[in-house]
């Protein structure tokens, strides 16, 4: 095996970026780019404080005992290894809630680091459901009870939004300048999600608050791209194999993209340099990536979790599946998507493809399959739609649908449980004992969730019906049979 070995930098810097959203996807893709940054200017302006606000103290204790050195090893396949070491985290910090019930540890810590005025960027990878909008019209869930414990006690936030306007309440009291907002999730328009997330949440408290935050805030969007699966024994054994005994390490492809909108009021790192690609419009990258990329992933992690397939590497693998995401891409995604002059389709769809083979990886689909209410209008739903309103069918993204609602009732196809992690996980599990049986009842009843569906979607009958025969295909004589519907075989 071929091994790189790059050693972080040893100096410690100022805080200028607080991060929300500990997690491995952060720590292997946005603070290698700023590790790549501080090596390659010494500039120790833009060290980073990293939040996690979910159930996990483990992480934030265990990076401050290693000093918040870590590695990340990216693969670019399984004979060829970078490790890198990463420390350009200068803090960890826990707000969520512990294993005793107990909330917001470490809240009153993050809350003055945001309100410093040293603080100038916050960047965030907290998930689609951690901004607490509606899936499918982007409203802030005011009834939620995060949200509202949120409304009902401020200066105690739990939620990412609820974080970032208390926050954001007392530079304004101080008279700081406010500091920008940078979503690196995975959802269309993040900037201007994040936007009326934080706003909508801010008029519940003051109008004058809310409106000082539309005005003076910026909240840029951006498309992050790199694969990165949860850590597995088999994952730390390898790096254990190569003399890396670090429990906080982190694996991931050796492709990674940062593309990121340039409207940073109070500064940024000159990170251009370093590989993230700066301009004036992130949409036709950021909705490029969602329908071809994690359209994709969505597919073959809802069809293939079906069948018992395990990674995405082993889906890939199945010519049939391979096929299938190929036409998805092709013949779906892509005629939706409006991109630069000079962007070729096919090769990303290529790309994408061959990235998947990357043997490296363990990429679980259980894992993607996660959360499908709040991923699905974005991957698969608006390109739909959009394909309907210009008289085109979707066969491909009706498989899918029709593979999600059949796996939220937390089956494979031969009888094998698993657990369905989603926030809506209870609603669904009322659907299928409602409608268990009854196809076309069944279909129909998930359909008519607005607020995962876009209803123009829900009552277009020729979808509906697409959907409805492929929930049958699959669900009667397998996925095979359902492939072989759609003229794809095995």
């Amino acid at each position: 095996m071929s091994v790189q070995r790059i050693e972080a930098v040893s100096q410690s810097g100022q805080i200028g970026i607080v991060h929300l959203g500990l997690g491995a996807f952060h720590r292997a893709h946005q603070a290698v780019y700023l590790e790549r940054y501080r090596q390659r200017t010494g500039d120790g302006e833009w060290g980073v404080c990293s939040a996690n606000l979910r159930s996990s103290v483990d992480l934030v204790d265990s990076l401050r005992k290693a000093g918040y050195h870590y590695q990340v090893a990216e693969y670019a396949d399984s004979q060829t290894l970078t490790l890198r070491e990463i420390g350009v985290i200068e803090e960890t910090l826990f707000s969520g809630r512990d294993a005793s019930g107990n909330w917001g540890r470490d809240r009153d810590a993050l809350l003055e680091r945001l309100a410093a005025p040293a603080t100038r960027i916050v960047t965030l990878t907290v998930t689609e459901k951690g901004y607490f909008l509606n899936p499918a019209s982007g409203e802030l869930r005011l009834d939620d009870p995060m949200v509202a414990g949120d409304i009902a006690s401020p200066s105690e936030p739990r939620t990412a939004p609820g974080i970032l306007v208390e926050a954001l309440a007392r530079r304004h009291a101080a008279g700081v300048a406010p500091f920008t907002v940078l979503s690196c999730d995975n959802m269309p328009h993040n900037g201007q999600r994040t936007r009326k997330a934080v706003v909508k949440l801010a008029q519940q408290r003051s109008a004058e608050l809310a409106e000082w935050i539309d005005a003076e805030v910026a909240f840029p969007s951006s498309m992050v791209d790199r694969i990165v699966p949860a850590m597995t024994d088999a994952d730390f054994e390898r790096l254990a194999a190569l003399g890396v005994a670090d429990p906080n390490a982190v694996v991931g492809e050796a492709f990674s993209q940062w593309v990121v909108e340039d409207n940073f009021p109070t500064g940024r790192p000159s990170w251009e340099a370093d590989g993230v690609e700066m301009v004036a419009d992130v949409a036709p990258f950021e909705t490029m990536k969602l329908r071809m990329l994690n359209g994709s992933h969505s597919l073959l992690a809802y069809l293939g979790a079906l069948e018992g397939v395990e990674t995405v590497y082993d889906g890939i693998n199945q010519p049939a599946l391979r096929a299938l995401l190929r036409r998805y891409m092709l013949e779906e995604a892509a005629p939706t998507l409006n991109m630069p002059e000079g962007t070729d389709l096919a090769a990303y769809a290529d790309s994408l493809l061959s990235r998947f083979t990357n043997d490296s990886l363990r990429h679980r689909l259980q894992q993607i399959a996660m959360d499908g209410s709040q991923k699905l209008p974005q991957r698969w739903l608006s390109g739909a739609l959009e394909r309907i309103q210009a008289g085109q069918a979707s066969p491909c993204t009706a498989l899918g649908m029709a593979g999600w609602i059949r796996y939220t009732d937390g089956q494979e196809l031969n009888g094998k449980l698993y657990t369905v992690d989603d926030p809506m996980a209870k609603q669904f599990a009322e659907l299928h004992q409602t409608h268990g049986g009854q196809p076309v009842a069944l279909v129909n009843a998930f359909l008519a969730m607005d607020e995962v569906v876009p209803p123009a979607l829900a009552t277009h009958q020729p979808f509906v019906d697409d959907v409805v025969a492929a929930y049958r295909a699959l669900t009667q004589d397998g996925l095979n049979a359902a492939l072989a519907a759609l003229g794809i075989e095995g």
